[in-house]
C-alpha cells in the first residue's frame, strides 16, 4: 500500500501547551499555514534571454574606405630601374668576373633562374654548347626558368625580363657593347652588373655607373 508521509511534529516547548478541551480529549496541534513559495533560483550557466542590442549607427568613420593610390596614376605604369654595380676587368677576364658575381648571387640566395647573363664577344661555353643541340631545346630552356640562362648580344634580344641580369663586356665591337648594356638595362627587374671595362662601360651608358 502506498506511504503516507507523516505530518512534522513540532516540540510543545515551541508550540506552549496544548488545551484540553471540556471534553477531556486532547485537541490537535494546528498546522502552520504555509507562507509564500520563495521563487525559483535561476540554473547557474543559463541565463535568461537576452534583448538584443539595437544595431549600431555606423558613422563615415567606420565605414571602411578604399586606399587612395600613393601617387598619380601614372606612376603605376613607370618603368622600374634597376640598381647597377660594376666589376671592373679587362675584356679578357669579364667573363671570368661574370662567373664570380653569379656564384655570389647564387650564394646569397638567389634562386639560379632569377639570373640571366649575356656576353658581348665570345659566347659562354654553356651557351655554345646547348646551340648546338639546336635553338628550339636551347630557347626551351630558357622558358623553363630553371636555372642561369646564357645567350649574347646577337640573340639576346629574345630574352625575357629576370630580376638579376649580369653582363660580361668580353670583346666585340662597339655596337655589341650598346646593345647589350641597354638591352640588360631593360631586361633587369632589381639588379644589373656589369663586369668589364669601366671606361668603356660608362662610356657607353652615358654616366659614371
Amino acid at each position: 500500500m502506498p506511504l503516507i508521509p507523516e505530518e512534522p511534529q513540532i516540540h510543545e516547548s515551541a508550540q506552549g501547551p496544548r488545551a484540553t478541551p471540556a471534553n477531556g480529549r486532547t485537541a490537535p496541534t494546528p498546522r502552520p499555514v504555509p507562507g509564500p513559495r520563495p521563487a525559483a533560483p535561476s540554473r547557474p550557466g543559463r541565463p535568461g534571454p537576452l534583448r538584443p542590442a539595437p544595431p549600431v549607427q555606423r558613422t563615415p568613420r567606420d565605414v571602411a574606405a578604399k586606399p587612395a593610390p600613393s601617387g598619380p596614376a601614372a606612376s603605376a605604369t613607370a618603368p622600374v630601374t634597376p640598381q647597377i654595380q660594376l666589376i671592373p676587368a679587362s675584356a679578357e677576364g669579364a667573363l671570368d668576373a661574370a662567373e664570380e658575381a653569379v656564384d655570389l648571387l647564387l650564394d646569397s640566395g638567389r634562386a639560379p633562374g632569377d639570373i640571366l647573363l649575356i656576353t658581348t664577344g665570345e659566347q659562354h661555353p654553356w651557351a655554345a654548347h646547348e646551340l648546338s643541340f639546336g635553338e628550339t631545346s636551347y630557347w626551351a630552356q630558357h622558358d623553363a626558368a630553371d636555372d642561369v640562362f646564357y645567350t649574347d648580344a646577337t640573340i639576346a634580344a629574345r630574352a625575357s625580363s629576370r630580376p638579376v641580369v649580369v653582363v660580361a663586356v668580353n670583346g666585340g665591337p662597339e655596337t655589341a657593347a650598346v646593345s647589350a648594356l641597354s638591352l640588360a638595362h631593360s631586361r633587369a627587374g632589381a639588379l644589373l652588373i656589369v663586369c668589364g671595362d669601366p671606361q668603356r662601360i660608362n662610356s657607353v651608358l652615358g654616366a659614371g655607373v
